[in-house]
């Protein structure tokens, strides 16, 4: 197989890649050494997130096919880019965490839902809550409502009980 169409692959799979993925974050991995990288790759694979060390043309030829072609500015330097299908959040909060103890990891920026975010975008993502804990929130605050309603309900239920226990009790 010719370079050349070894290259229009990789383009290929990369923007199935950027098109297929709920997010996709860019980092530089410069400086970490292979055990690092094996660990990380390893904490994202286990997140559900697959992590790709890139070309910076191909990564940019192929998110210009997906409708990213803004990410340009950040492919400068090593880049690896990790991309996520099922969960948005997963590979922000993976690598903000590795990012905390390995400073040699920069989160560059990353796309989400079709947006281009900074590194600033990408933490706040990262300190999202999991999707059960989210849910759990939304479960409370749907039921706190209701719980005041029959509370509220059952208060003027409780007066009249009351009320007709002291008439019984007078006559």
């Amino acid at each position: 197989m010719g370079q050349r169409k070894e290259k229009e692959l990789v383009v290929e799979e990369l923007t199935k890649k950027f098109k297929e993925s709920k997010s996709a974050i860019l980092t530089d991995y410069r400086g970490l050494d292979v055990a690092e990288v094996t660990e990380l790759r390893d904490k994202l694979r286990e997140a559900g997130v697959d992590y790709k060390v890139v070309k910076n043309t191909l990564a940019f030829l192929a998110a210009k096919e997906a409708g990213h072609e803004e990410i340009k500015d950040f492919l400068t330097g090593p880049t690896a880019i990790a991309f996520s299908v099922e969960d948005p959040v997963a590979p922000a909060k993976v690598l903000s965490e590795f990012a905390d103890d390995h400073e040699d990891l920069e989160i560059k920026s990353g796309i989400v839902e079709g947006d281009i975010i900074d590194v600033d975008g990408v933490t706040a993502l990262a300190d999202i809550p999991p999707r059960e804990v989210l849910l759990g929130q939304v479960a409370r605050g749907m039921k706190a409502p209701i719980t005041g309603l029959v509370r509220c309900l059952n208060h003027p239920l409780k007066e009249l009980v009351q009320v007709l226990n002291q008439i019984k009790e007078e006559k």
